[in-house]
Order: C-alpha cells, then sequence, then structure tokens
C-alpha cells in the first residue's frame, strides 16, 4: 500500500513503527503498548520521564570551582563593557567638562555643543576602546573579587571571617581592582584622547598607533597610578557598600529570607543596592578622575600641573553632578546584569547572606 493511501494518522508517524508484524524491530514497541500489565495507570509516572527545561542548567556549578570562577568572569565582561558603552554619551561630555569648563559649562550645554560640532554619530566616539576597555577591567574585576573574597576568607577562618567581613571585602576588591587596571589602562588612554581632541583619530584602531608613536608604548601607562587612585577606592566602596546595602535590605526591609524570595525580586535589590553604592563610589573617586582626564589629554602633564590648574575645590567637584548619575545608573546595572547572568547559569545572587560564624567546640564551651 502507498504512503498516501495509509490513514492520515498514520502518514505522522515514521514507517518503521507501523511496518509489519514481521519486522523485528516493532516487536518490542507493539509488545509494550498490547501489555496493559506492563503499562497501566498504576505503574505508570510521569516523574519517570521528565525533561528539564532548556532555560534549566543541566549541571550546577559547583561554588569556587574552575566553572564558577569562569562565570563570574563572563559575567564581568557583560556587566562593564555594556554598561560603559551604554553611557559612551555622559562620558563624552563629562571628559570634555573636566579638560575644558570654559567652554563646556553646563551638562545641556555640553550635549548642546557637541552636536553642533560633531552630531548624533559624535555622541559615540571613543566607544570601541570604551567596551574593550571595559569588558577586560570587568573581567578581571568580577573573577579576580570572587577569587580573592574566598581566599582572604579562607586565610582569616570562618570566625574572623565572619567577624571581618566588611575587610574582606575590602580587601578582596582592592586586589582585584589592582590587576584590572592593568588591563584597562592602555584602552583609557587611547579613550579619552580620542574623545576630548577632535581630529586625533576616529577610535581605537587608528588611534593606539597614533598614541603610541606620540607618547611610546610606556605612555599608555602614564596614568596608571591616577588610575589605581580612581578606581581602587571607587571597586572598594563599589564592592563593600554593596555587600552590606544588599545585607541590610534582606535583614530590615524584605520579610522573608532570601533563599525564599523569587528571583526577580532579588535582581531588583541586586539593582537598587548597586545604585546607592554607585552614588558613593563617585564621590570618593571623583578627584583621581578628574587627574586621569586631564593627565590622558595633555602630553607631558604632571600630577602637580592638574592640581594648579584644576584647583582643589575644582578637583573635588568638577562635573561631578554628571557623574553621579552616570556611576549611580552605571553601577545599579551592572550588579543587575552581574547577578542576572549568575541567575541563568545556576548561580546564586552577590551578598545578602552574612557569613555565619562557627559554633563553639566542646573544650570552647568548657572553658567559659
Amino acid at each position: 500500500m502507498a504512503l498516501s493511501d495509509r490513514p492520515s494518522r498514520q502518514s505522522l508517524i515514521p514507517s518503521f513503527l507501523y511496518s509489519s508484524p514481521s519486522s523485528t524491530r516493532t516487536l518490542p514497541i507493539k509488545k509494550m503498548l498490547q501489555s496493559s500489565s506492563t503499562f497501566d495507570a498504576v505503574s505508570y509516572s510521569p516523574k519517570t520521564f521528565a525533561i528539564p527545561a532548556p532555560s534549566e542548567p543541566s549541571k550546577k556549578i559547583e561554588l569556587y570551582s574552575p566553572a564558577f570562577y569562569a562565570a563570574c568572569t563572563f559575567g564581568g565582561i557583560l556587566s562593564c563593557g555594556l554598561t560603559h558603552m551604554t553611557v559612551t554619551p555622559l562620558d563624552l561630555v563629562k571628559c570634555n567638562m573636566q579638560i575644558d569648563p570654559a567652554k563646556y559649562k553646563s551638562i545641556s550645554s555640553g550635549f548642546g555643543i557637541l552636536l553642533k560640532e560633531q552630531g548624533v554619530r559624535g555622541f559615540f566616539r571613543g566607544w570601541v576602546p570604551t567596551l574593550l576597555g571595559y569588558s577586560a577591567q570587568g573581567a578581571c574585576k568580577f573573577g579576580f573579587y570572587e577569587f580573592f573574597k574566598k581566599y582572604y576568607s579562607d586565610i582569616a577562618g570562618p570566625e574572623y571571617a565572619a567577624k571581618y567581613k566588611t575587610l574582606i571585602y575590602l580587601a578582596g576588591s582592592a586586589s582585584a581592582e589592582v590587576i584590572a587596571d592593568v588591563a584597562l589602562c592602555p584602552f583609557e588612554a587611547v579613550k579619552v584622547r580620542v574623545q576630548t581632541q577632535p581630529g586625533f583619530a576616529r577610535g581605537l584602531a587608528d588611534g593606539l598607533p597614533k598614541f603610541v608613536k606620540s607618547e611610546g608604548t610606556l605612555g599608555l601607562y602614564k596614568g596608571i597610578v591616577p588610575l589605581w587612585g580612581r578606581q581602587i577606592p571607587y571597586t572598594m566602596m563599589k564592592f563593600a557598600s554593596f555587600e552590606t546595602i544588599v545585607e541590610m535590605i534582606y535583614k530590615y526591609a524584605v520579610p522573608t529570607p532570601k533563599d525564599q524570595c523569587s528571583k526577580s525580586l532579588q535582581l531588583g535589590i541586586s539593582f537598587a543596592g548597586g545604585y546607592v553604592a554607585g552614588v558613593f563610589c563617585a564621590i570618593v573617586s571623583h578627584p583621581a578622575d578628574n587627574l586621569v582626564s586631564f593627565l590622558n589629554n595633555a602630553k607631558g602633564a604632571t600630577v602637580g600641573d592638574a592640581v594648579k590648574k584644576l584647583g582643589l575645590w575644582g578637583l573635588f567637584t568638577r562635573g561631578l553632578p554628571l557623574r553621579i548619575v552616570m556611576i549611580g545608573t552605571l553601577t545599579g546595572a551592572q550588579w543587575g546584569i552581574y547577578d542576572a547572568f549568575k541567575v541563568f547559569v545556576g548561580l546564586p545572587t552577590t551578598g545578602g547572606v552574612a557569613p555565619a560564624a562557627p559554633a563553639p567546640s566542646a573544650s570552647e564551651l568548657a572553658n567559659a
């Protein structure tokens, strides 16, 4: 019988399932379907044939394993690279306000001047070194933070890790940022020069060779010390305040334990904690941010030159309101993206549960 002559319900089934009974391949299936003793309502259970949903990780990532640190590193790439690239227009106006305050007197006038002189495309000048530089920085920042936090906790031991957890957050984030800034510094140098000197270069591809030709290879790291001065306090505040704020939210504002909260609520708390932490970060690191912009824009400039020209008050306040808005939004988004990626791969969100101190031993109780 031709295939088209068969009933329509059979035409949708592979032929080997309904071929001649003499076919040995169909015997087990036929026997299974016809045998009520082996396929009845009592013995059948849907749970024995469950298929995990595609969104569920097929294998749980073990905490502090190489896969865990790899996931944190990739999450850092996404969180820092994408967010910094998105706020390129704000960063562009901020850098120009720091370099040429006589021309760029305010946020609104800064955007107006850039739009008039360079058009809409000018708002994203320097986005490539921004994306690549902060992706590299984010990878090292988040990946090494998780590593150093565990490393220093192990050195301290459970009791002191719980007692001095904030110091561990500070030490872990500072150690991670030292490494992260080495990765960021060359890209940051080219970015600032591209954004603050119109006509210098279109982007990274032509800007990097020009910068090296003008300043030498070591010139790419001319701003490393001010960059450490900006980024290390920033990151210490970013991680320590975030961990503390999130822990306080779960302790005082959320009536249910963290592990019983929905993932969407946990991610909302991550964003809120990150935004508040970002405001603190901007204030603490702003003087060094002014120095980085000044030194990377002026050939042969020194820190003393920057302080003399900007003044002490200007060093702390020039461009600060815009940077608070930018860094608050940026930091909140970074923690949201980072923790969303951790949830995606089956890991818990960051923070919220303070390390528990170990119970006293029998000998300690006896000596008490």
